[in-house]
């Protein structure tokens, strides 16, 4: 990877914890109707609403709250009492003020790569969220620019690129989802390493061989180092 100049990381799951939040409140939200369906029931129904609102809301906690919220609606027949909606605005503010966890091997990999490359931070979500955890994270100062993005499709990425004034062989992504952070960079032409999370949100995985995809895989973060210098 001698051609690189510019290394992105994408956010959740790769610097810092996430995903995992996202799985304690859905059972807490499965509690609270109990009394209507069994949790796998209330936890398709809740996916199915997040992934039809996903061209809407985008993707975060905010949109996650709003689609706990249709997802009573649409389970209880309109019939919840408001005090089950207050319930899950709750949840979603207890989900906002979570303290961010940097992953294990993050800030000294940032601080050896920095210098001999462009650092940047490319992820998806809401933008007052990311820049939230990116504060609280303490991980700011190690970035030469931030990129919070609607979605991460090839036509993301391109546009990163341009924005970044830089050519898809000298670009490498780092993340943990393959769908996401791989995929699609590999498609224009671009490198990635994955950093696999133990959780991973189903609309994240991906279905079918990934035997065509060239790009490497490491177990921590740091080990990307060895592929670099």
């Amino acid at each position: 990877m001698k051609d690189i100049k510019v290394i992105a990381f994408d956010a959740d799951d790769t610097l810092w914890v996430n995903e995992p939040y996202f799985r304690e409140t859905e059972e807490k939200f499965a509690e609270l109707l109990e009394d209507y369906l069994p949790e796998e029931d209330i936890n398709k129904e809740l996916l199915k609403v997040e992934i039809d609102n996903i061209s809407i809301y985008g993707y975060g906690i905010k949109g996650f709250m709003l689609s706990m919220i249709e997802t009573v609606s649409n389970i209880t027949n309109n019939t919840a009492d408001i005090a089950l909606v207050n319930k899950i605005i709750a949840l979603g503010k207890e989900m906002l003020n979570k303290p961010v966890e940097v992953l294990d091997g993050v800030e000294k990999i940032l601080k050896d790569l920095n210098g001999d490359y462009r650092i940047v931070m490319a992820t998806k979500g809401d933008l007052l969220d990311q820049e939230r955890k990116l504060i609280k994270s303490g991980l700011e100062k190690h970035f030469h620019h931030i990129e919070v993005m609607s979605d991460k499709k090839t036509s993301d990425y391109k546009k990163l690129l341009k924005h970044l004034d830089c050519a898809p062989e000298n670009f490498l992504m780092v993340g943990n989802s393959v769908k996401s952070d791989i995929i699609p960079v590999l498609e224009i032409g671009g490198k990635a390493i994955h950093v696999p999370f133990h959780t991973t949100w189903s609309h994240e995985e991906v279905n079918g061989s990934l035997a065509k995809y060239n790009y490497l895989e490491v177990e921590n973060i740091s080990e990307i180092i060895k592929f670099l210098k």
